[in-house]
Protein backbone atom coordinates (compact mmCIF):
# COMPACT_ATOMS: atom_id res chain seq x y z
CA UNK A 1 0.00 0.00 0.00
CA UNK A 2 1.54 3.66 -0.87
CA UNK A 3 1.95 5.77 1.29
CA UNK A 4 -0.89 8.33 -0.93
CA UNK A 5 -3.48 5.75 -0.18
CA UNK A 6 -2.90 5.38 3.42
CA UNK A 7 -4.23 9.32 3.24
CA UNK A 8 -6.64 9.56 0.51
CA UNK A 9 -8.34 5.85 0.78
CA UNK A 10 -10.20 6.03 4.48
CA UNK A 11 -7.84 3.66 5.74
CA UNK A 12 -6.84 5.60 8.32
CA UNK A 13 -7.01 6.27 11.75
CA UNK A 14 -9.91 6.46 14.18
CA UNK A 15 -7.89 7.66 17.68
CA UNK A 16 -8.54 9.58 20.42
CA UNK A 17 -7.16 12.78 21.66
CA UNK A 18 -7.16 14.26 25.21
CA UNK A 19 -5.54 17.29 27.02
CA UNK A 20 -5.66 18.89 30.31
CA UNK A 21 -4.61 22.19 31.92
CA UNK A 22 -4.16 22.46 35.50
CA UNK A 23 -3.95 26.66 36.64
CA UNK A 24 -2.50 25.61 40.22
CA UNK A 25 0.21 24.32 38.57
CA UNK A 26 -0.31 20.11 39.20
CA UNK A 27 1.25 17.80 37.17
CA UNK A 28 -1.16 16.47 34.51
CA UNK A 29 0.27 13.21 33.17
CA UNK A 30 -1.96 10.70 35.05
CA UNK A 31 -4.93 12.57 34.38
CA UNK A 32 -3.62 12.26 30.96
CA UNK A 33 -3.15 8.58 31.08
CA UNK A 34 -6.13 7.99 32.86
CA UNK A 35 -7.78 9.84 30.20
CA UNK A 36 -6.13 7.87 27.44
CA UNK A 37 -7.25 4.71 29.29
CA UNK A 38 -10.93 5.45 28.86
CA UNK A 39 -10.37 6.29 25.18
CA UNK A 40 -8.25 3.06 24.30
CA UNK A 41 -11.27 1.98 22.66
CA UNK A 42 -10.46 4.51 19.89
CA UNK A 43 -7.13 2.99 19.25
CA UNK A 44 -4.77 0.48 20.52
CA UNK A 45 -1.61 0.77 18.02
CA UNK A 46 0.36 3.54 19.84
CA UNK A 47 -0.05 5.69 22.13
CA UNK A 48 1.76 9.04 23.57
CA UNK A 49 1.54 12.01 26.15
CA UNK A 50 3.62 15.65 26.01
CA UNK A 51 3.32 17.88 28.88
CA UNK A 52 4.96 21.02 29.51
CA UNK A 53 5.31 23.04 32.73
CA UNK A 54 3.60 26.81 32.05
CA UNK A 55 5.31 28.12 34.91
CA UNK A 56 8.67 26.65 34.78
CA UNK A 57 11.26 26.39 31.77
CA UNK A 58 8.22 25.60 29.53
CA UNK A 59 10.10 22.76 27.87
CA UNK A 60 8.16 19.89 26.38
CA UNK A 61 8.70 16.66 27.85
CA UNK A 62 6.82 13.40 25.45
CA UNK A 63 6.57 9.45 25.92
CA UNK A 64 5.27 7.68 23.30
CA UNK A 65 5.32 4.27 21.43
CA UNK A 66 3.54 1.56 19.79
CA UNK A 67 1.36 -0.32 21.95
CA UNK A 68 -1.69 -0.33 25.03
CA UNK A 69 -1.46 2.84 27.08
CA UNK A 70 -0.46 0.69 30.16
CA UNK A 71 1.91 -1.00 27.99
CA UNK A 72 3.76 2.23 26.56
CA UNK A 73 3.81 3.88 30.21
CA UNK A 74 4.19 2.79 34.10
CA UNK A 75 4.62 4.61 37.36
CA UNK A 76 8.29 5.62 36.38
CA UNK A 77 7.49 7.00 33.12
CA UNK A 78 4.39 9.10 34.07
CA UNK A 79 6.27 10.59 37.03
CA UNK A 80 9.06 11.36 34.84
CA UNK A 81 6.75 13.50 32.88
CA UNK A 82 6.24 17.33 34.82
CA UNK A 83 4.33 19.42 33.86
CA UNK A 84 0.88 21.50 34.38
CA UNK A 85 0.08 21.26 30.57
CA UNK A 86 -0.48 17.80 28.78
CA UNK A 87 -1.86 16.45 25.87
CA UNK A 88 -2.43 12.84 25.01
CA UNK A 89 -3.53 10.48 22.23
CA UNK A 90 -4.16 7.05 21.64
CA UNK A 91 -3.98 5.87 17.69
CA UNK A 92 -5.41 3.15 15.19
CA UNK A 93 -3.28 3.06 11.55
CA UNK A 94 -3.47 1.24 8.55
CA UNK A 95 -1.01 -1.54 7.75
CA UNK A 96 2.32 -0.40 7.00
CA UNK A 97 2.06 2.68 8.66
CA UNK A 98 2.16 1.32 12.70
CA UNK A 99 5.69 2.53 13.20
CA UNK A 100 6.74 4.31 16.02
CA UNK A 101 7.90 7.66 14.12
CA UNK A 102 3.95 8.14 13.80
CA UNK A 103 3.30 7.92 17.10
CA UNK A 104 1.56 10.99 18.57
CA UNK A 105 1.30 13.41 20.36
CA UNK A 106 3.57 15.11 17.60
CA UNK A 107 5.84 17.39 19.21
CA UNK A 108 7.33 20.78 17.17
CA UNK A 109 10.39 22.81 17.97
CA UNK A 110 10.20 26.51 16.21
CA UNK A 111 11.38 29.43 15.69
CA UNK A 112 8.07 30.72 18.12
CA UNK A 113 8.93 27.97 20.60
CA UNK A 114 6.95 24.20 21.01
CA UNK A 115 3.97 23.13 19.98
CA UNK A 116 2.65 19.30 20.94
CA UNK A 117 -0.15 18.57 18.79
CA UNK A 118 -2.78 15.37 18.98
CA UNK A 119 -4.95 14.94 16.43
CA UNK A 120 -8.14 12.56 15.21
CA UNK A 121 -9.27 12.36 11.48
CA UNK A 122 -8.03 12.30 8.31
CA UNK A 123 -7.31 15.14 5.75
CA UNK A 124 -8.85 14.77 2.22
CA UNK A 125 -6.13 17.43 0.82
CA UNK A 126 -3.40 16.08 2.95
CA UNK A 127 -1.52 15.33 -0.68
CA UNK A 128 -1.84 18.59 -1.92
CA UNK A 129 -0.90 20.43 1.00
CA UNK A 130 2.08 18.03 1.60
CA UNK A 131 3.32 18.23 -1.62
CA UNK A 132 3.51 21.83 -1.42
CA UNK A 133 5.26 22.23 1.75
CA UNK A 134 8.33 19.77 0.35
CA UNK A 135 8.39 22.30 -2.38
CA UNK A 136 9.43 24.73 -0.06
CA UNK A 137 11.78 22.26 1.85
CA UNK A 138 9.68 20.63 4.50
CA UNK A 139 11.04 17.41 5.55
CA UNK A 140 8.77 15.22 6.62
CA UNK A 141 9.63 12.86 9.75
CA UNK A 142 6.17 10.59 9.48
CA UNK A 143 3.45 9.37 6.98
CA UNK A 144 0.65 11.09 8.77
CA UNK A 145 -1.20 13.72 7.77
CA UNK A 146 -1.46 14.93 11.47
CA UNK A 147 2.23 16.66 10.56
CA UNK A 148 1.08 18.51 7.73
CA UNK A 149 -1.80 19.89 10.23
CA UNK A 150 1.30 20.41 12.45
CA UNK A 151 3.76 22.43 9.84
CA UNK A 152 0.73 25.04 8.56
CA UNK A 153 0.08 25.69 12.46
CA UNK A 154 4.24 26.26 12.68
CA UNK A 155 4.12 28.55 9.47
CA UNK A 156 1.21 30.80 10.17
CA UNK A 157 2.35 31.26 13.79
CA UNK A 158 5.31 32.65 12.31
CA UNK A 159 3.55 35.99 11.57
CA UNK A 160 0.15 35.33 13.72
CA UNK A 161 -0.21 37.14 17.18
CA UNK A 162 -1.45 34.32 19.32
CA UNK A 163 -1.42 30.30 18.30
CA UNK A 164 -5.24 30.44 18.12
CA UNK A 165 -4.85 32.90 14.89
CA UNK A 166 -1.82 30.20 13.67
CA UNK A 167 -4.35 27.26 14.13
CA UNK A 168 -7.27 29.68 12.31
CA UNK A 169 -4.99 30.06 9.34
CA UNK A 170 -4.55 26.40 9.08
CA UNK A 171 -8.02 25.88 9.25
CA UNK A 172 -8.46 27.80 6.58
CA UNK A 173 -5.92 25.71 4.36
CA UNK A 174 -6.74 21.81 5.51
CA UNK A 175 -10.08 20.34 4.40
CA UNK A 176 -11.47 17.13 6.04
CA UNK A 177 -11.65 15.81 9.54
CA UNK A 178 -10.05 16.62 12.70
CA UNK A 179 -10.25 17.00 16.22
CA UNK A 180 -7.18 18.93 17.53
CA UNK A 181 -5.80 19.50 20.99
CA UNK A 182 -2.72 21.70 21.26
CA UNK A 183 -0.60 22.36 23.74
CA UNK A 184 1.53 26.13 23.34
CA UNK A 185 4.01 26.74 26.22
CA UNK A 186 1.49 28.82 28.02
CA UNK A 187 -1.69 27.71 26.57
CA UNK A 188 -3.97 24.51 25.70
CA UNK A 189 -5.85 24.89 21.93
CA UNK A 190 -8.94 22.65 20.93
CA UNK A 191 -10.60 23.07 17.54
CA UNK A 192 -12.53 20.75 15.34
CA UNK A 193 -13.71 20.89 11.58
CA UNK A 194 -16.28 22.74 10.36
CA UNK A 195 -18.70 19.81 9.43
CA UNK A 196 -17.87 18.28 13.35
CA UNK A 197 -17.39 15.17 11.88
CA UNK A 198 -14.87 13.84 14.48
CA UNK A 199 -16.07 14.60 18.28
CA UNK A 200 -14.59 16.89 20.95
CA UNK A 201 -16.07 17.86 24.53
CA UNK A 202 -14.89 20.11 26.96
CA UNK A 203 -15.27 19.47 30.69
CA UNK A 204 -13.27 21.00 34.05
CA UNK A 205 -12.07 19.23 37.31
CA UNK A 206 -11.86 21.89 40.00
CA UNK A 207 -9.25 23.72 38.75
CA UNK A 208 -8.15 21.82 35.98
CA UNK A 209 -9.71 22.18 32.34
CA UNK A 210 -9.72 18.71 30.31
CA UNK A 211 -10.41 18.37 26.71
CA UNK A 212 -11.25 15.12 25.47
CA UNK A 213 -12.75 12.97 22.29
CA UNK A 214 -15.55 11.72 24.01
CA UNK A 215 -17.54 12.56 27.51
CA UNK A 216 -16.65 9.07 28.78
CA UNK A 217 -12.35 10.33 29.40
CA UNK A 218 -13.82 13.45 30.99
CA UNK A 219 -16.08 11.33 33.64
CA UNK A 220 -13.07 8.72 34.22
CA UNK A 221 -11.11 11.34 35.38
CA UNK A 222 -13.39 12.53 37.91
CA UNK A 223 -14.40 15.90 35.90
CA UNK A 224 -17.66 17.43 35.09
CA UNK A 225 -18.88 17.56 31.22
CA UNK A 226 -19.22 20.77 30.47
CA UNK A 227 -20.15 20.72 26.48
CA UNK A 228 -19.24 20.17 23.38
CA UNK A 229 -16.44 21.81 21.12
CA UNK A 230 -18.75 23.50 18.34
CA UNK A 231 -18.38 22.64 14.28
CA UNK A 232 -15.89 25.04 13.58
CA UNK A 233 -14.85 26.03 16.99
CA UNK A 234 -11.48 27.29 18.83
CA UNK A 235 -11.37 27.12 22.16
CA UNK A 236 -8.23 28.44 23.91
CA UNK A 237 -7.68 27.86 27.84
CA UNK A 238 -5.32 30.13 29.75
CA UNK A 239 -4.64 31.21 33.26
CA UNK A 240 -7.32 33.51 32.44
CA UNK A 241 -9.70 30.99 31.63
CA UNK A 242 -11.69 30.01 28.42
CA UNK A 243 -12.16 32.09 25.48
CA UNK A 244 -14.03 31.18 21.89
CA UNK A 245 -13.47 31.96 18.40
CA UNK A 246 -16.18 30.31 15.83
CA UNK A 247 -15.52 32.67 12.91
CA UNK A 248 -14.51 29.49 10.92
CA UNK A 249 -18.07 27.86 11.62
CA UNK A 250 -20.62 27.05 8.94
CA UNK A 251 -24.35 27.03 8.98
CA UNK A 252 -25.22 24.42 11.84
CA UNK A 253 -27.69 22.27 8.82
CA UNK A 254 -24.10 21.52 6.90
CA UNK A 255 -22.88 19.77 9.72
CA UNK A 256 -21.96 16.31 9.45
CA UNK A 257 -21.48 14.27 12.28
CA UNK A 258 -19.91 10.84 11.89
CA UNK A 259 -23.00 8.55 12.72
CA UNK A 260 -20.92 5.30 12.82
CA UNK A 261 -19.75 7.20 16.28
CA UNK A 262 -23.51 5.88 17.21
CA UNK A 263 -23.16 3.28 16.06
CA UNK A 264 -20.06 1.55 16.87
CA UNK A 265 -17.33 3.63 18.21
CA UNK A 266 -18.34 6.10 20.95
CA UNK A 267 -18.30 3.78 24.23
CA UNK A 268 -22.01 3.51 25.41
CA UNK A 269 -21.46 5.95 28.81
CA UNK A 270 -20.73 8.99 26.12
CA UNK A 271 -22.77 11.38 25.57
CA UNK A 272 -22.30 13.24 22.30
CA UNK A 273 -23.58 16.69 20.92
CA UNK A 274 -26.51 15.87 23.53
CA UNK A 275 -27.46 12.19 22.60
CA UNK A 276 -26.51 9.57 24.37
CA UNK A 277 -25.01 6.72 22.81
CA UNK A 278 -26.93 4.08 24.93
CA UNK A 279 -30.11 5.46 24.34
CA UNK A 280 -29.59 6.12 20.61
CA UNK A 281 -27.89 2.12 20.57
CA UNK A 282 -31.42 0.66 21.63
CA UNK A 283 -33.25 2.99 19.44
CA UNK A 284 -31.66 1.01 16.68
CA UNK A 285 -32.17 -2.02 18.23
CA UNK A 286 -35.87 -1.26 18.61
CA UNK A 287 -35.91 -0.48 14.53
CA UNK A 288 -34.50 -3.80 13.82
CA UNK A 289 -37.34 -5.47 15.56
CA UNK A 290 -40.21 -3.67 13.90
CA UNK A 291 -38.48 -3.85 10.26
CA UNK A 292 -37.05 -7.61 10.59
CA UNK A 293 -39.65 -9.77 12.94
CA UNK A 294 -38.57 -13.64 13.31
CA UNK A 295 -39.85 -16.08 15.46
CA UNK A 296 -36.64 -16.93 18.07
CA UNK A 297 -35.99 -17.97 21.44
CA UNK A 298 -33.09 -15.84 22.66
CA UNK A 299 -31.85 -12.68 21.37
CA UNK A 300 -28.22 -12.21 21.70
CA UNK A 301 -25.59 -9.01 21.01
CA UNK A 302 -22.32 -9.47 19.81
CA UNK A 303 -19.77 -7.89 22.15
CA UNK A 304 -19.48 -4.98 23.32
CA UNK A 305 -20.62 -2.41 20.77
CA UNK A 306 -23.93 -5.11 19.23
CA UNK A 307 -24.96 -5.72 23.50
CA UNK A 308 -27.00 -2.55 23.83
CA UNK A 309 -29.07 -2.87 20.28
CA UNK A 310 -29.44 -6.24 21.06
CA UNK A 311 -31.28 -5.64 24.38
CA UNK A 312 -33.41 -3.22 22.31
CA UNK A 313 -34.36 -5.54 19.81
CA UNK A 314 -35.16 -7.86 22.99
CA UNK A 315 -37.81 -4.89 24.27
CA UNK A 316 -39.31 -4.40 21.09
CA UNK A 317 -39.41 -7.99 20.19
CA UNK A 318 -40.28 -9.52 23.58
CA UNK A 319 -37.92 -12.07 22.85
CA UNK A 320 -35.55 -12.83 25.82
CA UNK A 321 -32.13 -11.38 25.85
CA UNK A 322 -29.29 -13.21 26.73
CA UNK A 323 -25.70 -13.74 26.95
CA UNK A 324 -24.18 -16.06 24.47
CA UNK A 325 -20.52 -14.74 24.75
CA UNK A 326 -17.65 -14.72 26.94
CA UNK A 327 -15.09 -12.00 26.20
CA UNK A 328 -11.61 -11.70 26.50
CA UNK A 329 -10.90 -8.47 27.37
CA UNK A 330 -7.55 -8.57 26.78
CA UNK A 331 -7.90 -9.10 23.01
CA UNK A 332 -8.53 -5.80 21.26
CA UNK A 333 -11.37 -5.00 18.99
CA UNK A 334 -11.02 -6.85 15.93
CA UNK A 335 -12.55 -4.69 13.29
CA UNK A 336 -9.62 -1.89 13.87
CA UNK A 337 -6.69 -4.49 13.48
CA UNK A 338 -4.68 -3.36 11.02
CA UNK A 339 -4.37 -7.00 8.88
CA UNK A 340 -7.05 -9.03 7.97
CA UNK A 341 -4.52 -11.82 9.47
CA UNK A 342 -4.70 -10.20 12.79
CA UNK A 343 -9.10 -9.99 12.62
CA UNK A 344 -9.54 -13.29 11.93
CA UNK A 345 -7.05 -15.22 14.43
CA UNK A 346 -8.31 -12.54 17.16
CA UNK A 347 -11.55 -13.24 16.57
CA UNK A 348 -10.93 -16.72 17.37
CA UNK A 349 -9.34 -16.09 20.98
CA UNK A 350 -11.20 -13.12 21.91
CA UNK A 351 -14.95 -14.99 21.73
CA UNK A 352 -16.20 -18.21 23.62
CA UNK A 353 -19.54 -19.34 22.75
CA UNK A 354 -21.22 -20.70 25.78
CA UNK A 355 -23.09 -23.53 24.85
CA UNK A 356 -25.42 -24.05 27.70
CA UNK A 357 -27.20 -20.92 26.58
CA UNK A 358 -27.67 -21.34 22.88
CA UNK A 359 -27.70 -25.57 22.69
CA UNK A 360 -31.22 -26.11 21.28
CA UNK A 361 -32.41 -22.55 20.41
CA UNK A 362 -33.24 -20.20 17.40
CA UNK A 363 -31.29 -16.96 17.99
CA UNK A 364 -31.27 -13.56 16.67
CA UNK A 365 -27.40 -12.27 16.83
CA UNK A 366 -27.65 -8.57 16.91
CA UNK A 367 -24.10 -6.81 15.66
CA UNK A 368 -22.69 -3.79 14.87
CA UNK A 369 -21.76 -4.03 11.31
CA UNK A 370 -21.09 -6.31 8.49
CA UNK A 371 -17.58 -4.97 6.69
CA UNK A 372 -15.81 -7.72 5.60
CA UNK A 373 -18.09 -10.71 6.36
CA UNK A 374 -15.18 -12.71 7.77
CA UNK A 375 -15.73 -11.72 11.64
CA UNK A 376 -19.88 -12.33 11.45
CA UNK A 377 -19.17 -15.64 9.05
CA UNK A 378 -16.60 -16.95 12.09
CA UNK A 379 -19.30 -16.08 15.02
CA UNK A 380 -22.08 -17.80 13.12
CA UNK A 381 -20.36 -21.11 12.72
CA UNK A 382 -19.26 -20.84 16.68
CA UNK A 383 -22.81 -20.50 17.76
CA UNK A 384 -23.95 -23.27 15.48
CA UNK A 385 -21.36 -25.46 16.29
CA UNK A 386 -22.05 -24.91 20.03
CA UNK A 387 -25.83 -26.01 19.32
CA UNK A 388 -27.78 -22.99 18.32
CA UNK A 389 -30.20 -24.24 15.79
CA UNK A 390 -31.03 -21.65 13.82
CA UNK A 391 -28.94 -17.78 13.74
CA UNK A 392 -30.63 -15.16 12.50
CA UNK A 393 -28.70 -11.95 11.98
CA UNK A 394 -29.35 -8.15 12.51
CA UNK A 395 -27.23 -5.60 11.98
CA UNK A 396 -27.56 -2.05 13.58
CA UNK A 397 -26.66 0.03 10.75
CA UNK A 398 -26.97 -0.11 7.06
CA UNK A 399 -24.82 -1.88 4.77
CA UNK A 400 -21.20 -0.55 3.83
CA UNK A 401 -21.13 0.25 0.24
CA UNK A 402 -18.81 3.53 0.29
CA UNK A 403 -15.34 3.64 1.60
CA UNK A 404 -14.72 6.31 4.26
CA UNK A 405 -12.23 9.70 3.81
CA UNK A 406 -12.45 10.87 7.62
CA UNK A 407 -10.84 8.84 9.76
CA UNK A 408 -13.15 5.36 10.14
CA UNK A 409 -11.47 2.18 8.62
CA UNK A 410 -14.23 1.70 6.23
CA UNK A 411 -12.30 0.39 3.13
CA UNK A 412 -12.01 0.43 -0.32
CA UNK A 413 -15.21 -0.94 -2.25
CA UNK A 414 -12.98 -3.96 -3.33
CA UNK A 415 -13.28 -5.05 0.60
CA UNK A 416 -16.67 -4.10 1.36
CA UNK A 417 -19.05 -7.46 0.92
CA UNK A 418 -22.07 -5.18 0.58
CA UNK A 419 -20.49 -2.68 -2.24
CA UNK A 420 -20.69 -6.12 -4.41
CA UNK A 421 -23.51 -8.58 -3.10
CA UNK A 422 -26.98 -8.29 -2.43
CA UNK A 423 -28.42 -9.32 1.08
CA UNK A 424 -29.18 -12.42 -0.08
CA UNK A 425 -25.63 -13.20 -1.21
CA UNK A 426 -24.17 -12.27 1.88
CA UNK A 427 -26.82 -14.05 4.53
CA UNK A 428 -25.17 -17.29 2.08
CA UNK A 429 -22.00 -16.32 2.29
CA UNK A 430 -21.55 -15.82 6.28
CA UNK A 431 -24.27 -18.79 7.29
CA UNK A 432 -27.32 -16.96 8.48
CA UNK A 433 -30.50 -18.07 8.22
CA UNK A 434 -31.97 -14.65 7.70
CA UNK A 435 -29.95 -11.11 7.80
CA UNK A 436 -31.55 -7.87 8.11
CA UNK A 437 -29.72 -4.43 8.12
CA UNK A 438 -30.67 -1.35 9.62
CA UNK A 439 -32.94 0.88 7.50
CA UNK A 440 -31.11 4.31 6.59
CA UNK A 441 -34.14 6.15 6.99
CA UNK A 442 -34.22 4.97 10.79
CA UNK A 443 -31.07 6.33 11.11
CA UNK A 444 -32.43 10.42 12.15
CA UNK A 445 -34.16 8.58 15.24
CA UNK A 446 -31.25 7.04 16.45
CA UNK A 447 -29.87 10.35 16.58
CA UNK A 448 -32.77 12.39 17.34
CA UNK A 449 -32.58 14.75 14.44
CA UNK A 450 -28.73 15.43 14.58
CA UNK A 451 -27.18 16.57 11.46
CA UNK A 452 -25.18 13.53 10.64
CA UNK A 453 -22.42 12.37 7.58
CA UNK A 454 -23.52 9.11 6.49
CA UNK A 455 -21.62 8.65 3.71
CA UNK A 456 -20.62 4.83 3.75
CA UNK A 457 -24.00 4.16 3.48
CA UNK A 458 -25.53 6.32 1.40
CA UNK A 459 -22.15 7.81 -0.79
CA UNK A 460 -23.39 11.40 -0.08
CA UNK A 461 -19.70 12.86 1.29
CA UNK A 462 -20.31 16.63 3.21
CA UNK A 463 -17.33 17.84 1.33
CA UNK A 464 -15.26 17.21 -2.02
CA UNK A 465 -13.30 13.59 -1.61
CA UNK A 466 -9.96 12.84 -3.34
CA UNK A 467 -9.95 10.68 -6.61
CA UNK A 468 -8.90 6.89 -5.92
CA UNK A 469 -7.80 6.76 -10.12
CA UNK A 470 -4.47 8.61 -8.82
CA UNK A 471 -4.27 6.34 -5.65
CA UNK A 472 0.13 5.35 -6.77
CA UNK A 473 0.96 8.79 -6.83
CA UNK A 474 3.31 7.99 -3.71
CA UNK A 475 4.02 4.08 -5.06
Amino acid sequence: MSKFEQMTTGLGEECGVFGAYDMDGGDVAPTVYYGLFALQHRGQESCGIAVTDTYGERKVHSRKGLGLVNEVFDGESLHSLKGNLGVGHVRYSTAGASRAENAMPLVINYIKGTLAIAHNGNLTNAVELRHELERTGAIFQTTIDSEVIAYHIARERLHAKKAEEAIKYAMMKIQGAYALVVSSPRKMIGARDPFGLKPLCIGKRDNTWLLASESCAISAVGGEFVRDVKPGEIVSFTKDGMTSDMSMAIEPERHAHCIFEYIYFARMDSVLEGVNVYHSRILAGKSLARSYPVEADLVVGVPDSGLVAAMGYSEESKIPCGMAFHKNSYVGRTFIKPRQSERESSVKIKLNVIEEVVRGKRIVMVDDSIVRGTTCANIIRMLKKAGALEVHVRISSPPFLYPCYFGTDVPTNDQLIAHSHTTEEIRTMIGADSLGYLKIEDLQGMVQGLSYCDACFTGRYPMKVPDRDISHAFD
